[in-house]
């Protein structure tokens, strides 16, 4: 799993007892014990475990103060035997001061230790009254539980021949203005760990959360956080015991509040896929970096031995969260909306031409255009919509189109292309029962000549319908639906325009529009190009036969343009997301050609149509994707075998 990139982590909350350090540390070493047996390789505990955080003015006790420091000799004994690397919680006495501290251990000795720089003493939290805010940017050499070890902010911790790097802040360091994991990211860190004590307050859950996913986004970091739970004093105040891990802004997993036993959440983090986000992003490698960090190499940590990853993966990455998924799709149809307009007013167009086959791609087009037409206050008769059908059409998608047109209420044409089609194979000299590429890309530019033409007579501009992965497979006839004035759909991958379409039927439309759309969803996805069966009427073509499912190449599209991972690793990815679905040699059967006319099919992409961009991937050739269309694929296929 190392070779994928992953890392893994745990955040456990223990059961405490306020200022008994002996039965907080064999809660501690049995924690440590089981993310030892789940493979964990770092195992982070909050603020002031081995003491508590709630002693008060017992840290200003000698025998608080020593009791901590017998116990963690007594911790890195006991734990010697183990490869996991834990971080805990102690108050430490330094120069007569006192700093609240986090430790990390590993094989039985301290690597090093990092004091609070932040200390809150403001409402509830009078921490400067028993300690002292380290703000020296230089580290220093301590002598502290038979250990002589760096102590400072400034620690990186090595793993992996310095392929992972962590490092440490502590509770109120984050909501600092600067967070110290800020310096620590652009210093290498991609791991954060927060030893925290926070208290409940209504909301304040919430906020935390905000802070944490903004911290991590901001620094392309991974960041586990862990607080104080049950058995913290409640003689004013109460702990809940919140556990997070976010990677990158988004929240991984998480531990239950209120709960009255202990918890350890266990998952992995990417660095492959943070080192992606640090690479691409100019803001953040351009950022001044400084040379007074300490290097820590963590050895012999445990292995994932396992093949199944604790994290989910998901198999769906283009369609929003369920969670958000309404304000997603609003915000998706206006961003197409606002760009269909602008082109409008811009061109001053005086109508919209259509081409409507009556599968989901034109479907979502054409609903694009009449509610930008309607948000412009402009009659739909302004919009075109013309269906053409040919050798390849079923009575199911031709009525169907005709049924969408007529119910909103747009100007139709129907342009039956079959004797056009007929008379340019004579033109070519091509025989007409000659079922080859030729016979169906003469279709497909017949439609687009149509369309084009319309445009001129109608002082309009051609709205294309051409979707991302179509783009991305080159699934599209060069000059035929690959060209158009407007690709209206080019940001958008086919599992995001089903869902879409989906969504606008439920919120944007009237029953009987609903209806239509009910069938045109679930009608096969097919180009409708070859010849059917007339007394059947069934479609004679499936895309996804031909080219394989769609959820499986936009899963694809999504980790090859969105993270650069490797063959392997998508591969990888793809059978933990699809486990239940399909077989591995399914997987890699469609992977080969996907990555196959990925690379073939650039010089389409070179040339297509402006269009807006809608999600984080994207494939124009004048901003996302900029590639050479005569590269070739060998390193890539060679790189999965």
């Amino acid at each position: 799993m190392r070779n994928y990139g992953f890392f893994r982590i745990g955040a456990a909350i223990p059961q405490l007892k306020v200022a008994d350090c002996e039965f907080n540390a064999q809660q501690v070493a049995k924690h440590i014990t089981e993310a030892n047996d789940q493979e964990v390789q770092v195992v982070c505990f909050p603020e002031l475990s081995i003491s508590s955080y709630t002693c008060g003015d017992l840290f200003l006790q000698r025998t608080l103060i020593e009791g901590a420091e017998k116990v963690l000799v007594e911790l890195l004994h006991n734990m010697q035997n183990l490869p996991i690397c834990f971080i805990v919680g102690t108050p430490i006495e330094y120069n007569s001061k006192l700093y609240n501290c986090a430790v990390v251990c590993q094989h039985g000795k301290i690597k090093g230790i990092v004091p609070k720089v932040y200390l809150p003493n403001y409402s509830e939290f009078y921490e400067k009254r028993w300690f002292e805010s380290y703000s020296n940017d230089e580290s220093t050499i301590i002598t502290y539980a038979d250990n002589t070890v760096l102590f400072g902010t400034n620690l990186l911790f090595s793993l992996d021949l310095d392929l992972i790097k962590f490092s440490i802040e502590i509770c109120e360091d984050l909501w600092s203005v600067i967070p110290p994991s800020s310096y620590h990211a652009i210093a290498g860190a991609q791991l954060i760990f927060n030893l925290s004590a926070s208290d409940e307050l209504i909301g304040k859950q919430q906020y935390v959360k905000s802070l944490i996913s903004q911290q991590s986004a901001r620094c392309h970091t991974a960041y586990v956080y862990t607080s104080a739970g049950f058995g913290e004093s409640t003689t004013d105040l109460v702990y809940s015991g919140n556990a997070y891990v976010y990677e990158n802004g988004k929240l991984l997993i998480e531990s239950n509040r209120f709960q009255f036993h202990e918890q350890l959440i266990v998952c992995e983090i990417d660095y492959d896929l943070l080192n992606s986000e640090r690479r691409k992003n100019t803001s953040f490698i351009g950022q001044p970096t400084t040379n007074n960090y300490k290097h820590i190499a963590i050895h012999q940590y445990p292995t994932i031995n396992s093949p199944k990853l604790k994290r989910t993966i998901n198999s769906t990455p283009f369609i929003p969260l369920s969670k958000n998924h309404n304000e997603s799709c609003k915000e998706i149809f206006s961003i197409q909306i606002s760009g269909l307009a602008k082109r409008i007013i811009h061109t001053n167009a005086q109508s919209l031409i259509i081409g409507v086959s009556g599968g989901l791609d034109s479907t979502l087009a054409l609903l694009v255009c009449v509610k930008t037409i309607d948000k412009l206050g402009l009659s739909r008769k302004m919009v075109c919509g013309v269906t053409m059908p040919c050798f390849g059409t079923s009575s199911r998608t031709y009525l169907n189109a005709l049924s969408l047109m007529t119910s909103l209420e747009i100007r139709i044409r129907k342009i039956d292309i079959t004797k056009a089609c007929n008379q340019h194979f004579k033109d070519i000299g091509h025989g007409d029962d000659i079922h080859d590429l030729t016979y169906e890309n003469v279709q497909a530019r017949e439609r687009t000549q149509i369309l084009m033409d319309l445009a001129n007579q109608l002082n309009g501009i051609v709205i294309g319908t051409s979707d991302m992965s179509e783009l991305a497979l080159g699934w599209t006839t060069y000059n035929g639906d690959h060209m158009s004035m407007y690709g209206i759909n080019a940001g958008i991958p086919k599992t995001l325009v089903c869902y879409l379409v989906k969504w606008i039927a439920a919120t944007q439309l009237n029953e009987s529009d609903k209806i239509v759309l009910s069938d045109i969803i679930s009608t096969p996805i097919s180009p409708e190009l070859l010849p059917i069966d007339n007394k059947k009427q069934q479609i004679a073509q499936s895309t996804e036969d031909i080219l394989g499912p769609y959820e499986l190449h936009d899963f694809f599209l999504y980790h090859i343009l969105r993270h650069g991972f490797t063959p392997s690793k998508i591969y990888f990815l793809a059978k933990h997301a699809f486990t239940d679905t399909y077989s591995e040699d399914f997987i890699l059967k469609w992977m080969r050609v996907f990555y196959k006319r990925f690379f073939s099919n650039q010089f389409k992409r070179n040339c297509i149509p402006d269009g807006p961009k809608i999600g984080s991937v994207n494939l124009s050739p004048r901003g996302d994707w900029r590639m050479p269309s005569d590269a070739t694929v060998d390193l890539w296929l060679k790189e999965m075998e």
